[in-house]
Formats: structure tokens, sequence, C-alpha cells
């Protein structure tokens, strides 16, 4: 007698950029009956692609997938609205007898859609001052100061990142605090698998570079235009997005664009190191390889995880 399947569970696909996260979460949508949602900071923004390497309706193999495309580029991005739009998601989901597929690589999305995580509130009057400062500044010096007050902070957030530099040191200043010591234990909402994609560096560089090749030839720089023209450059948060900046940057005469596709493959390379480091601290995450030797096997050890019923 065959036993009765298990219950529907959360599942999150993590790792760094360019791992295979996005091909794993259709394959086990469709083995256990889920739909993905997606937890790309980036890929919440409608029209941003090619760059994002969202995957294209075909390529989605008809598995329903969530939360893309529901920002203007113009929006500047909010974990704490994009946690109440998860977990809509995600109790819907679980409520239909569904599994949730969490799929992302952008690690404060995931944890403020799974774990116990609150966001401080604002001061309006600091964050007006930071943000002056930002503009009169630069992202370098208030990335420095971030380094300063609270290094595990500074190491997650990119140095060009001013939207995200400035909130945690608005956070800093509000709390008395370490923008990190504001992130709480690692305890779930959910009944969680947490599953992180691994790639040895060596093999994910070649895989970044060819991913960037791969998006000029699809046209990015074409898309980039076209978001200019929707209000891209004064886009806070999407205007920052890898390959995005650079190619604004290109066709604002301020470098050619071989040397945006080559600044893109750089920064993007630093960006999964981030990732990278970030998932690895958190002790909940059960590594699979997905290198190119391993990718056949992949699917069936990360459904082989979930029948286990190992939790986060």
């Amino acid at each position: 007698m065959r036993s009765a399947p298990p219950a529907p569970r959360v599942i999150a696909v993590v790792g760094p950029t360019a791992a295979g996260k996005s091909d794993l979460g259709v394959h086990l949508a469709q083995r256990l009956g889920g739909e993905v949602v997606n937890a790309d900071s980036m890929q919440l923004y409608r029209g941003m692609d090619i760059g994002t390497a969202k995957l294209t309706p075909a390529e989605r193999e008809g598995v329903p997938h969530h939360l893309l495309d529901i920002w203007d580029v113009t929006e500047a991005a909010s974990v704490a609205e994009y946690q109440k739009l998860a977990r809509a998601e995600i109790d819907r989901l679980l409520g239909e007898g569904r599994w949730p597929i969490l799929v992302g690589g952008s690690g404060l999305y995931v944890r403020g859609a799974v774990d116990h995580l609150e966001f401080p509130g604002t001061d309006p009057a600091v964050r007006a001052r930071l943000e002056e400062e930002l503009e009169e500044r630069g992202p370098g010096v208030l990335h420095a100061r971030l380094a300063a007050a609270d290094p595990d902070a500074a190491h997650a957030i990119l140095p060009g990142n001013g939207r995200r530099i400035v909130r945690a040191l608005e956070v800093i200043e509000i709390t008395g605090k370490p923008f990190t010591a504001n992130l709480p234990s690692h305890e779930s909402v959910y009944d969680t698998v947490q599953i992180g994609v691994d790639v040895a560096r060596p093999e994910l560089d070649l895989r970044i570079a060819t991913r960037v090749d791969r998006m000029w030839e699809a046209g990015l720089v074409e898309e980039v235009r076209t978001l200019e023209a929707q209000g891209l450059r004064e886009g806070r948060t999407a205007s920052r997005a890898l390959g995005y900046q650079q190619v604004l940057g290109a066709l604002a005469g301020e470098c050619t664009e071989d040397e945006a596709r080559a600044e893109t493959v750089r920064a993007t390379k630093r960006f999964a190191r981030r990732q990278d480091s970030w998932f690895r601290r958190d002790p909940r995450v059960h590594w699979l390889s997905g290198a190119v030797a391993d990718r056949g096997e992949l699917p069936g050890s990360a459904m082989a995880l979930v029948e286990r019923a190992v939790t986060a």
C-alpha cells in the first residue's frame, strides 16, 4: 500500500546567479504540483527581462510564476512590500494544497518571505539627510561608513547600491544597532526546505561570462534603451541593476559598449560571491551540486531531499 503524499511545504531554491536555480524551480514545481514564487528583486520589474535572465513563458513549461513584472522601473524596491506579497502567494498556494517553490538569489527577500523578519520604521529627516549626502558625495563614501559601522552589512551590499546603503545607515541611526543585528535568528514562519545550488567558482565565472554575452546578443542594449524612455534612469533601484547600470553608462557616453559588457561580467562575478557568502551563513541551506557534471542528478537529489522531509 502506497503512503499518502507529503503535505505541501515551502521549498526555497537559493544560491548565486547563473547557478541554475530557475530551471530547478520549474522541475520541482512540475514534480510536486507546485507553482514558482519569484525571489529575485530585479525580476519584480516590468520590462527587465533579458538582463535579469527572466525565464520566457516557453521556459516556464506551463508552471505558473508569481511576483514577476509587478513594479514599474521608476519604483523603489521595498523588501517590506515584497514580504506582504510573497506571503500572500505562499499562503494562497498552501491553502490550495499546492507547493510554493520560492526561487531567487536575493537573500534578504528570501528571508523576508519565509522568516520571522520585521523591518524597522523610517525617519524622513534621517533618510532625507542621507540621500542628500548620497547625491553630493556618491555611494562610495557612505559604503565606507557602513563598513566601519557594520562590516557584515557592507559585505552584503554592493558599494554602488546607494539606496540600500542609505537604508542600512538609516536603520543603524534609528535603532542604535548594526543593520544586521536587526535580522532575527534563523527561524522560519513556514515549514521550509531550503536547497542551495552549488557551483564551483571557476565554472560559475565561466557561466556568468557566457550569460552576459548571450544577454548582449539577445538585445540587452535595446531593452535598456526602451526602459530608459520609460524612466529607468530615474529609478533608484532598477537603474542600479547589474547590466542595466553599465548599459545606461554606455548610452550616456561614459564608456564604450564593450567596456560596459566587460564591467557587467566583473560586477556580476563580485555579486555572485556576495550571494554565495550570504547563503553560506544560513545553516538551514542544504547544498547540492549544480556543476555541469552533476546537472543531470540535481533534480533527483533535490526531490530526494524534499521527500526525506528535511526542514529548515
